[in-house]
C-alpha cells in the first residue's frame, strides 16, 4: 500500500510539475504515463449573424506506453446539415446558355443537432532529455478522422469538418517556470461525393475535392501559481499564448447537371488557397494535480479562417484516473 501511494504522489507531482505545458488548445511533445486514463470534455462554439454555433467534444486519452499516448474524440454540433447548404452552387440556364457559380452560403440557417463523426489521435514520443526544473522532448504524431457531414470550404479541418488523415512532429522545451512547444505538420483530406439541392428542390451530385494543407504553431505557457511547491493540493495557474497557423491549397469542385459536368475554379475566399495564423490566448486552472479546467478564446492574428467566425470561444474540463 505504501508503496501505491509513494507511486501516486510522484504521478501526481509529475504532472503539476509540468502544468504549463498543457495546453488548452494543442499537444505538447510528453505522453500519458502508462496505464494512465484522460478524459476531457471540451465546448467550442461562436456567434454567428446571432446563431450560435456549438461544438460539444468528448475526449478520451490513454497511456499504451510510457512513450505512446492514443486518443479518440467524439464530436456533437449544430455547426453543419446533413447536405451542403442550397445556394453552394446556384446555376444559371437562361438565354440557352448554361453555366456554374457560386454564392458564400447564408449564415445563421438552423441546424440541429448532429453526431458529426471521430477523431482519432496517436502521439510517440522518441526524444527525452530532463533534467532539474527544466526538459526537452520531441514526438510524432498521426491522426485520421471520419466526419459524416459536408464542409462548404476548401481548409481541411480534422476535428470537425473533413474526413482526412494527418501526421506532424512537435517539441517542447520547458526551463522552471515557462513552456515552449513548436510544431508542424500536414494534413490530407478525403474527397467529399454527396447531393447538393437548389431552392428549387433540384438534385445535383457533387465532389469536392479538399484541398492539402500545411499546419504550423508555436504555444507558450507559463505558470504563475505556487511559485515553490508544498503539496499537490496546491491550485496551479497557467496563462498561455497559442499561435497556430495553416496554409492550404484550393478545392476543386464537380457537379453532374444532366448530361453537363460543372467545374467550379476555386475563386471565391471559401474554396480557395489560403493561410492565416490565429493567436489564442488562454488561462487554465490545475486543481489537486488531476482536475484541469481550460478557457481560452481565438482571435484573427494573420489573414483569418473561414471555417469559423470570431472569437472563437473554448471551455474545457479535464480528469485523470491512474489505472
Amino acid at each position: 500500500m505504501r508503496k501505491i501511494f509513494i507511486l501516486l504522489v510522484l504521478l501526481f507531482t509529475a504532472i503539476a510539475a509540468r502544468s504549463q505545458e498543457l495546453y488548452p488548445l494543442t499537444q505538447p511533445a510528453s505522453t500519458l504515463p502508462k496505464n494512465t486514463l484522460g478524459v476531457k470534455a471540451f465546448y467550442e462554439g461562436y456567434d454567428e449573424s446571432g446563431t450560435m454555433r456549438n461544438i460539444f467534444n468528448l475526449r478520451l486519452m490513454y497511456g499504451l506506453t510510457s512513450r505512446l499516448t492514443v486518443m479518440a474524440t467524439g464530436i456533437l454540433s449544430n455547426y453543419h446539415g446533413k447536405y451542403l447548404p442550397f445556394d453552394f452552387i446556384l446555376h444559371d440556364h437562361s438565354g440557352g446558355g448554361s453555366s456554374a457559380s457560386t454564392s458564400t452560403p447564408q449564415t445563421g440557417i438552423y441546424y440541429p443537432y448532429i453526431y458529426d463523426g471521430t477523431n482519432f489521435y496517436a502521439q510517440y514520443r522518441f526524444l527525452s532529455s530532463d533534467d532539474q526544473n527544466l526538459h526537452f522532448r520531441m514526438a510524432a504524431y498521426g491522426e485520421a478522422a471520419y466526419i459524416n457531414v459536408p464542409s462548404h470550404e476548401t481548409e481541411p479541418d480534422l476535428s470537425l469538418h473533413t474526413s482526412g488523415a494527418g501526421g506532424g512532429i512537435r517539441a517542447t522545451y520547458l526551463r522552471k517556470h515557462l513552456a515552449v512547444t513548436a510544431t508542424t505538420g500536414f494534413i490530407i483530406p478525403f474527397t467529399y461525393n454527396g447531393p447538393t439541392f437548389d431552392q428549387y428542390g433540384g438534385q445535383y451530385p457533387t465532389t469536392i475535392r479538399y484541398g492539402n494543407a500545411v499546419n504550423y504553431g508555436v504555444s507558450l505557457g507559463y505558470l504563475l501559481f505556487p511559485r515553490h511547491y508544498s503539496s499537490y493540493n496546491q491550485t496551479n495557474w497557467n496563462i498561455y499564448l497559442e499561435l497556430m497557423g495553416k496554409s492550404y491549397s484550393a478545392a476543386k469542385v464537380y457537379q453532374q447537371d444532366g448530361i453537363v459536368t460543372y467545374y467550379l475554379p476555386s475563386t471565391i475566399s471559401l474554396l480557395k488557397a489560403g493561410s492565416y495564423v490565429d493567436a489564442a490566448p488562454g488561462i487554465q486552472w490545475i486543481i489537486r494535480s488531476n482536475t484541469r479546467i481550460d478557457l481560452s478564446v481565438t482571435l484573427p492574428f494573420i489573414n483569418r479562417s473561414y471555417t469559423h467566425l470570431y472569437p472563437f470561444y473554448m471551455l474545457g474540463i479535464q480528469r485523470y484516473f491512474y489505472l
